[in-house]
């Protein structure tokens, strides 16, 4: 890390390590303020989003005065970026997706929907008010369906194709987003309950989520041997999955992202172990790589953020955020509570729906979460809207937002 005066400001040069060492402390900055900010808690708001969007502020002040500069090195967000999709791919028990019945393929089928409506939406609309096609869809799908982490991923592709701002633009949408779906879900869904008299039943589901969630008798007990493998199975799959990507985007002529390579190869090394049993995987252990490791990630990937790049965006930006919001809470109260039954399951799954559709899986939980503790637990609701939001969705979302990239891009 350097110090120094360049055309009279001073400016900070932080190396990798240095630019790490930051994103780290800002990541706990972030939980720090959110274990003591209710607001950031309830809207289930990440903590690298609240430390890293405070330092993007101070940032732009400096900016706007001139005295101070920063300059980063981001040579190891790449990695934490490879390492939270992967152990998403790892998550992915195919014999639990394929145990969720009719439901799970309707409930996804429907997702599928909505995220080309989202991107026709964001790309038509956008254009209208004056934004590239780039923005529209980093702002619809990407950010929507994919979260923080699609959107600090795919901005810095869309960046490097020559559209500046394009990760704080997925940034700020995937945060409205959050608070938007946390706001929203929960009420559409006790809504449709009220509205409807509606009573939970969960006589007809049964589920097998072995190896989907760890109870104490399935943990594995993670020594060094154990722990190593693990680590070992993650970076290979980074690896592998990378450079496999990297062939067939040439050969099929289309730029693909190299952590949904990781991602999807992954899910193959997962799913080969759970018949094979090549070492003793561990849901615990992978769980909280990913965790830390899109902590680091989005704490990096908003630290090095420019807000002052966002300055012409941000006026189509939120009239496009609020017509994407308008339009999916119309959508799920007047058709897919129809499409999904018409019952208790369908009102709770439109609340989850809400939440991993405009903000993330947790949000979706939370929404449900609240109206189980009110009206009781839809068992179908609880299992198939994480799967299809935190796995599932990624099986179309992700060729066809690279599909679109690639054509309108």
């Amino acid at each position: 890390m350097k110090f120094e005066i360049i055309e009279s400001v001073l400016t900070f040069s932080l190396d990798n390590i240095g630019t790490m060492t930051l994103a780290t402390i800002l990541l706990m900055i972030g939980y720090w303020i959110k274990k003591h900010v209710n607001a950031l808690e309830k809207f289930c708001i990440p903590a690298p989003v609240v430390g890293g969007f405070i330092f993007v502020f101070i940032n732009f002040i400096f900016h706007l005065t001139g005295a101070i500069e920063f300059k980063f090195d981001t040579t190891f967000q790449a990695a934490f970026m490879l390492a939270f999709f992967t152990t998403v791919g790892l998550g992915a028990n195919l014999k639990v997706l394929l145990t969720g019945g009719k439901l799970l393929v309707l409930y996804w089928l429907v997702n599928v929907v909505i995220t080309v409506l989202q991107t026709g939406l964001g790309v038509g609309l956008g254009q209208a008010l004056g934004m590239h096609a780039a923005y529209g869809i980093i702002s619809g799908p990407i950010a929507l369906v994919g979260g923080h982490g699609g959107a600090a991923a795919y901005g810095q592709t869309l960046e490097g194709m020559g559209y500046p701002g394009a990760s704080l633009v997925g940034l700020a949408a995937a945060t409205f987003g959050l608070v938007a779906a946390s706001l929203i879900g929960g009420p559409l869904g006790r809504r449709l309950i009220v509205k409807y008299n509606l009573k939970p039943s969960n006589d007809d589901f049964k589920i097998d989520t072995s190896g989907y969630i760890e109870t104490e008798e399935s943990k594995v007990e993670m020594d060094y041997a154990n722990t190593m493998k693990n680590l070992m199975v993650i970076l290979i799959c980074m690896t592998l999955g990378s450079v496999i990507v990297g062939y067939i985007g040439k050969f099929i002529n289309m730029s693909i992202p190299t952590y949904v390579g990781a991602m999807f190869f992954a899910v193959l090394v997962r799913n080969l172990n759970e018949k094979f049993h090549f070492y003793k995987f561990s849901i615990d252990f992978n769980d909280k790589v990913g965790d830390v490791s899109l902590g680091i990630y989005l704490s990096m990937a908003l630290t090095t953020l420019k807000l002052w790049e966002l300055a012409e965006l941000a006026l189509p930006l939120i009239v496009l955020l609020s017509v994407q919001t308008i339009g999916l809470v119309t959508l799920t109260y007047f058709v897919v509570f129809r499409i999904l039954g018409k019952n208790y399951d369908a009102a709770v799954m439109c609340a989850g729906l809400i939440g991993h559709d405009i903000g993330s899986t947790p949000t979706a939980v939370a929404n449900m979460t609240t109206i189980h503790e009110k009206y009781g637990e839809s068992k179908k609701a609880l299992i198939i809207v994480p799967i299809v939001g935190a796995f599932l969705i990624d099986v179309f979302y992700q060729p066809f937002v690279i599909w679109c990239i690639n054509i309108l891009c």
